[in-house]
């Protein structure tokens, strides 16, 4: 089984052109693919359409096996409690303390009921405390998240994917408001995260010289068109003026 197959996708906003057009891609379980391109080429809209949250106008989509849209709602959930999410604006909820951001990542399998329990009472922090450590944050469990410095919320975003511990991670430019050493460090950590249990990482970026580093292979989107598809070693000069070439 693949962990992601589009075969002949097309996505439109409206009447204009399409952010995606005819886009063939597979993904292994295990790899750690890099989406990059220019602003615009369509890479958010690929990976929301593989977090199943839009559908395409044509094509097949399969993501962990499954068509999301032609799932019942149950499974539909039971689908994207496999499939964590990182953005560059995190989506933590800053006046909460830590612990619950980290253990939003279980809402998916727990339920609303169990999760509201835990706001009360925080459970399985055994867990987040773990999850906490690999991620350089011991001891940070009961500190309100919006007092953390801009690189502990990134960390606090990673330990969320850590404990609901998908089979597939989809980071929509996770490290495009850091400095270049902060975002090396974010980005090595979340391929870590990925690599110690053989989960799938799907992560687009901007900075080309960054994916080349941390990712095994790359993908390089130009006006929602898949311009090449190589081992991140392979990607050089011609591939790089393809991409970020002057006019249409």
């Amino acid at each position: 089984m693949t962990a992601l197959r589009l075969r002949g996708i097309t996505l439109r906003y409206g009447a204009g052109a399409p952010a995606l057009a005819d886009v063939d891609l597979e993904v292994a379980p295990g790899e750690r693919v890099g989406l990059v391109g220019p602003s615009g080429a369509g890479k958010s809209s690929l990976l929301r359409l593989c977090a199943g949250m839009l559908a395409p106008q044509s094509g097949m989509l399969e993501v962990l096996g499954a068509d999301p849209a032609g799932l019942r709602p149950r499974a539909r959930r039971a689908l994207r409690s496999r499939i964590g999410t990182v953005h560059q604006h995190l989506d933590l909820v800053g006046p909460l303390r830590v612990v619950h951001n980290v253990n939003a990542g279980r809402l998916g399998r727990w339920g609303s009921a169990r999760g509201l329990v835990s706001l009360l009472r925080p459970l399985d922090v055994a867990a987040v405390d773990a999850a906490l450590a690999q991620v350089g944050l011991d001891g940070m469990r009961d500190r309100r998240t919006d007092r953390l410095s801009g690189g502990e919320q990134q960390r606090v975003a990673l330990a969320r994917v850590l404990v609901q511990d998908p089979d597939l991670v989809l980071a929509d430019e996770p490290v495009s408001s850091l400095d270049p050493v902060r975002a090396e460090a974010v980005l090595s950590l979340l391929t870590g995260v990925v690599a110690g249990r053989s989960r799938t990482l799907l992560v687009s970026l901007h900075d080309i010289d960054l994916a080349v580093r941390r990712c095994e292979r790359l993908v390089g989107l130009r006006a929602g068109r898949i311009v090449f598809d190589l081992p991140a070693s392979e990607v050089g000069a011609a591939e790089r003026a393809a991409l970020y070439r002057a006019g249409p």
